[in-house]
């Protein structure tokens, strides 16, 4: 008998939240990871205006009532202006101040995507006013960086969420169905792969690639999203020995390329390939080997073959339209753990098991030895 997978794909939602109904005049927000009933809209502040703050705005304006996005913090407000065309709700107030939303008793969470150098402080801000925090990856610059921030936030009581966006892809959610559900055996070989490819001009912006403003290369920058969907299957990691390194491919602070070989704590073995110098790029993947079956996960594919011989249909889970819907998919999973009280899809001890294996990583590296982690 063959696997059915029955995932819990992204649909797009013209008028709410993904996936979302209206139930006696009250929206419930319901996603593969938790429902929320909204029946009144929840205080938001966007802390950055770069890059990634247009997907974080159409999120919050696909989620309809159930939030309302409050502020966009940013050092330069007018200049960040522009982001008000990707949100249907009324304009947000643009401001430097971040202690104006550290006193609004309405913001009831934050979320913080600004460059990791700049985050510790305002963080500690945040958490000491009761804002609960929602961090873009990673949650620091180094293991200790990280460490201080995962500790801020349970000083002071709030929660804390890392936006790991590969969790919320149909595949992924696919697959932990299919692992909770079928009787694999256990878990022998890992394989954990991210080919990417960036071009020069990328590097070429001011900080991007150093350790003073991003904490590394492609680990913590590209790689952590896979590593952090690997773990969440895998667990953690007992001891790894690797190689960093930056190839003539491109002119940068951090490593460009690293590859490790790894032991687990449950006894499975694995590796690790990460790279933004391959060109073309290939498409991440994470690959389990049970003692049943082998599982194949990707952004748009999960694949499971059998040892028996049976094949199970090869599942083409394709991604949404706008990738805006993977951090929609996080943020109702949040504002559904700080309403009834569970944990996000991704805390922030969760995250630190990724920051502990490219500390290691990176420390196996200069060493050239073999490196046993210490558990976060």
């Amino acid at each position: 008998m063959q696997t059915s997978i029955i995932p819990t794909p992204c649909r797009s939602s013209a008028t709410g939240p993904v996936g979302s109904q209206t139930c006696g005049g009250t929206t419930k927000v319901k996603r593969g990871l938790h429902t929320v009933p909204t029946d009144h809209s929840v205080g938001v502040a966007l802390i950055g205006a770069g890059m990634i703050a247009p997907s974080h705005i159409k999120a919050l304006s696909a989620m309809g009532a159930a939030v309302r996005l409050s502020y966009v913090v940013s050092r330069s407000p007018e200049r960040a202006k522009h982001l008000t065309k990707y949100y249907d709700g009324p304009a947000p107030h643009f401001t430097s101040d971040l202690e104006a939303v550290a006193n609004d008793p309405s913001v009831q969470f934050v979320i913080v995507a600004t460059p990791p150098s700049v985050r510790a402080d305002l963080i500690r801000t945040l958490a000491q006013a009761g804002k609960h925090i929602l961090l873009e990856k990673p949650v620091g610059r180094t293991l200790a960086e990280a460490k201080q921030v995962v500790d801020i936030c349970e000083r002071e009581g709030v929660t804390l969420g890392v936006l790991f966006q590969h969790r919320a892809r149909a595949p992924s959610i696919a697959a932990t169905q299919l692992i909770k559900e079928e009787n694999l055996g256990p878990l022998a070989h890992v394989e954990i792969s991210a080919p990417l490819w960036r071009e020069q001009s990328y590097y070429d912006e001011l900080g991007r690639g150093t350790y003073a403003r991003d904490g590394g290369g492609v680990l913590i920058t590209q790689a952590i999203h896979t590593i952090d969907l690997a773990l969440s299957f895998t667990g953690p990691v007992k001891s790894v020995q690797a190689m960093t390194m930056t190839t003539d491919l491109h002119k940068m602070e951090a490593e460009d390329l690293a590859v490790a070989g790894l032991q687990f704590v449950n006894g499975a073995v694995g590796t690790l390939l990460a790279s933004t110098a391959i060109a073309p790029q290939r498409p991440e993947t994470v690959i389990l080997h049970y003692a049943q079956a082998t599982v194949t996960i990707s952004k748009d594919q999960l694949a499971v073959s059998w040892r028996d011989g049976r094949n199970a249909p090869l599942s083409a889970l394709p991604a949404p339209d706008d990738k805006f819907r993977w951090h929609q998919v996080l943020i109702e999973d949040f504002l559904s753990a700080i309403s009834q009280g569970h944990l996000p899809e991704a805390t922030g001890h969760a995250a630190l098991t990724s920051h502990v294996l490219i500390d290691a990583i990176e420390r196996s590296s200069r060493l050239g030895a073999r490196i046993n982690l210490d558990p976060t």
